[in-house]
């Protein structure tokens, strides 16, 4: 869901003229610090979580920054639940051929389950502090890579439920009444498979705190209530969609009446048009945030070389400058990971985007409601494992 543009931040049009990277950013570590390649590389970035409307812009303004270290920077995308089986048989074959994996705490999970991503432990001297730098929330975003990645954006995420007013003019507002409504109007309630959509596994997450489930970090032993509601709510469910934009088509073209957002996924469809401008959101009563992040993770085997580079993209794309293009038009909204980002610093673009399509009350949910970082990475492997097993493939 992203909108072709070039904009560039008058901020930061002369970083590579003032010398920037010759010195300290952060007041921490230098740029100077790593080894320039012999000759310059070219970078491939495998997007697995729709990031690159966050990050592309600013990339490639590295490539202008720095072009004695990476020549081109190539862009793919894939599905997140194929990337980690294919790049273990890269791996097995011996031949890498993506440098840097953008992610949700979906692939990091999987992938650090199935031990693909480097270890970036002995590189850490190497970037920022990134304590120093983040805002709380995506600082504890960071403790889920285990340091085989770094928190490139954030947002608070949900779960929200979206709704056309018009439609439901009384809206469900508990788990409970969103059970009855979906038994009252079937079919007219989608969300989608939680290892392949951002506000799928946001709601797998938050349900037990809305149910008061015995522990919402425990899927396997602390759910009973979660997956109960999840197999009695399928059933008023026509199928789950494979990814998200498939849910907002579907309820943007009037086929669903209520569909599962996020801060994100509610801003960035009306601002496309997928959406309808007056589509309303709500939450559940006993709501908590479960927050969000992307990472930028880097396969095994990856030259040590590249390996540099990439260390050296990483603190590029840290900077207030780069992290100001994360609000995009409100796709991962707010999107910035660091401190000290105002809107006021993102392209026009983004700036009007979310002034026109942002909601005014998102600032008093975040500060009013408890933020919940999502489930470690093995607890969400299995969350993952027996919602497709005991819900998912109830509809084939």
């Amino acid at each position: 869901m992203r909108m072709n543009r070039r904009h560039f931040i008058g901020a930061s049009a002369g970083l590579a003229g003032a010398g920037l990277f010759g010195g300290n950013l952060f007041g921490g570590k230098a740029f100077a610090a790593l080894a320039q390649p012999a000759s310059p590389v070219t970078i491939t970035v495998a997007d697995v979580a729709g990031n690159l409307a966050l990050t592309q812009a600013a990339m490639e303004r590295y490539t202008e920054a720095r072009p004695e270290w990476a020549s081109r920077i190539v862009f793919t995308k894939a599905p997140a639940p194929e990337l980690p089986g294919k790049l273990k048989a890269q791996q097995g074959a011996g031949r890498v051929d993506i440098d840097l994996v953008l992610t949700g705490t979906d692939a990091l999970s999987a992938g650090l389950d199935q031990g693909i991503w480097t270890d970036l432990s002995p590189y850490m001297a190497e970037l920022p502090n990134l304590e120093s730098i983040y805002i709380p929330q995506a600082f504890k975003m960071q403790a889920m890579a285990k340091n085989h990645g770094v928190v490139v954006s954030y947002y608070p995420s949900g779960p929200l439920i979206e709704y056309m007013p018009d439609r439901v003019p009384t809206p469900p507002k508990s788990a409970e009444e969103l059970l009855a409504w979906t038994k009252a109007n079937k079919n007219k309630f989608i969300y989608a498979r939680p290892a392949n959509s951002g506000p799928g596994r946001t709601f797998l997450m938050g349900l037990p705190y809305l149910l008061k489930d015995a522990d919402p970090r425990d899927p396997v032993k602390g759910w009973d209530k979660t997956w109960a509601y999840l197999e009695e709510l399928g059933q008023n469910i026509e199928y789950y969609a494979t990814g998200t934009t498939q849910t907002m088509r579907e309820f943007g073209e009037g086929t669903r009446d209520i569909v599962i957002t996020t801060t994100g996924w509610d801003i960035n469809p009306r601002v496309l048009g997928t959406v309808p401008q007056e589509a309303a959101v709500g939450t559940l009563a006993g709501f908590h945030w479960v927050t969000d992040a992307h990472y930028m993770v880097v396969p095994k085997g990856v030259s040590e070389e590249k390996l540099a580079v990439l260390l050296d993209l990483m603190n590029f794309m840290l900077t207030p400058e780069s992290q100001a293009y994360a609000y995009d038009e409100g796709y991962f909204y707010p999107g910035p990971a660091v401190k000290d980002v105002p809107l006021s610093m993102a392209p026009q673009s983004s700036q009007d985007a979310i002034n026109e399509y942002g909601r005014p009350e998102y600032d008093g949910w975040i500060a009013g409601n408890p933020l919940e970082t999502p489930l470690d990475a093995d607890k969400l492997v299995a969350a993952f494992r027996i919602w497709d097993e005991r819900v998912g493939s109830k509809k084939g």
